[in-house]
């Protein structure tokens, strides 16, 4: 007889490990998160958080004072493990990293239990998460495992991609359907359960991990390819003329036309690093997914060639002054718009290429940052957004926070990436 879930253990603690266990925690469940971020547990422990996302302090704040939920920073007992950790990929030939995966698993792989269920939530590569039910079966081989003992397995693993929206993830996480591919059909119906504790959507069942892992990657990929046409169409528009905004605001009242704004690149862990995955898998037929990728991996390389053009006419213009007289201002560091998510963000990289290169000042206006450290280390002034209007030369638009539409526009030369200030 299966044993009831009653006590859940979240390997990680980032921007969908800590919303994922808030939210069980709050249906009444108790929640253990593990995370190696010693200075993270102990904020959640404080009820707060360490991550900007809307609703989620409320959440924890209930959930620790109910006791509910806690953190810690080594895996315990549990009913059921969501591993949620990082997945990036190294090297120039973006090869995936599953060492973050092959830690957490070794890492609870100790105090497994007859009937546990095991789950994936990290976004994969293709066979990760079979990976993964080897790297436990080779800590535990005291437990039988699906690859071995299929549905007669000690052991339940399954593949649960998020689906989620930065910003959004409290309100999706409950609205989304859920994809669940489980490496037998009693996995799937376990982790299909699990999920319905706060799932109002519909629990999607894959006929198996393989099909579930590409799903996640195929979503963003989808995505990848549609900001690359509008990237590519952005570089074209520059060259003949054209201004791309009005262009594609017309071509979208095409009725099955809807084309994605351009911007200065892709950010974030997800559409950045996914379509790799793919061409990792099926290096010869993923022509058009690599294709998409590096036109968008390019775009930001193009944005620093624009601003040195604005540089060269702002010193036509101003005769006597040199680059190191030459104040430059950006507007956005996030990989998008109203967060403070930075990881792989394209407006990031620009801004340090810049603050690197640029003989003058660099000022850079992220209403959402509040740790500025490691920005300011790196020669980059963080400035209000009047501030950076009065004492800037040039400005550069790469995120379109809200606060940077309602605000007045600057009056000299701009470089504008998401079409905040056009004319």
């Amino acid at each position: 007889m299966e044993t009831q879930i009653k006590k859940i253990s979240i390997i990680g603690l980032g921007y969908i490990g800590l919303p994922t266990a808030a939210m069980f925690a709050s249906r009444k469940i108790e929640v253990v998160g593990v995370d190696v971020n010693q200075t993270a547990v102990d904020t959640i422990n404080r009820g707060e958080i360490h991550i900007v996302e809307p609703d989620l302090d409320m959440v924890v704040h209930a959930a620790v004072n109910e006791g509910y939920l806690r953190a810690t920073t080594k895996p315990e007992p549990a009913q059921a493990f969501l591993i949620a950790v990082p997945t990036p990929f190294k090297g120039q030939d973006h090869t995936p990293d599953l060492s973050y995966i092959e830690a957490a698993a070794k890492a609870v792989a100790p105090v497994l239990e007859k009937d546990n269920l095991v789950i994936l939530e990290s976004t994969s590569p293709i066979g990760a998460t079979e990976t993964m039910a080897g790297w436990l079966a080779e800590a535990r081989p005291d437990l039988s495992f699906p690859q071995d003992a299929g549905e007669a397995s000690d052991i339940q693993v399954a593949h649960c991609p998020e689906r989620v929206l930065p910003g959004k993830v409290m309100q999706e996480l409950i609205a989304n359907d859920r994809v669940i591919g489980g490496m037998t059909p009693k996995c799937s119906k376990r982790a299909a359960a699990l999920y319905k504790t706060f799932v109002t959507a519909e629990c999607v069942i894959a006929s198996g991990p393989r099909v579930a892992e590409m799903a996640k990657l195929t979503e963003n990929s989808f995505r990848d390819v549609n900001i690359a046409f509008a990237n590519e169409l952005s570089l074209i528009c520059d060259q003949l003329g054209i201004d791309v905004w009005e262009l594609i605001s017309l071509a979208n009242r095409h009725p099955r036309v809807n084309i994605l704004q351009p911007g200065p690149g892709v950010g974030g862990h997800c559409i950045a690093v996914d379509p790799w995955f793919i061409v990792a898998s099926a290096p010869e037929q993923a022509r058009l997914i690599r294709t998409a990728r590096e036109v968008n991996d390019s775009k930001p390389k193009w944005v620093l060639d624009q601003v040195q053009a604005a540089i060269g006419a702002h010193l036509m213009k101003n005769a006597g002054k040199t680059a190191a007289d030459v104040t430059i201002a950006i507007y956005g560091l996030a990989f998008k718009p109203d967060i403070d998510d930075m990881r792989e963000s394209p407006a990031l990289a620009i801004t340090r290429a810049l603050a690197s290169s640029h003989p003058g000042r660099v000022l850079a206006v992220e209403p959402n940052v509040t740790e500025t450290e490691q920005l300011l280390s790196d020669g980059i002034f963080l400035t209000g957004y009047d501030n950076a209007l009065q004492q800037a030369d040039i400005h550069v638009a790469l995120v379109d926070h809200a606060p940077f539409r309602a605000a007045t526009p600057p009056t000299n030369m701009i470089v504008d990436t998401r079409g905040i200030w056009r004319r």
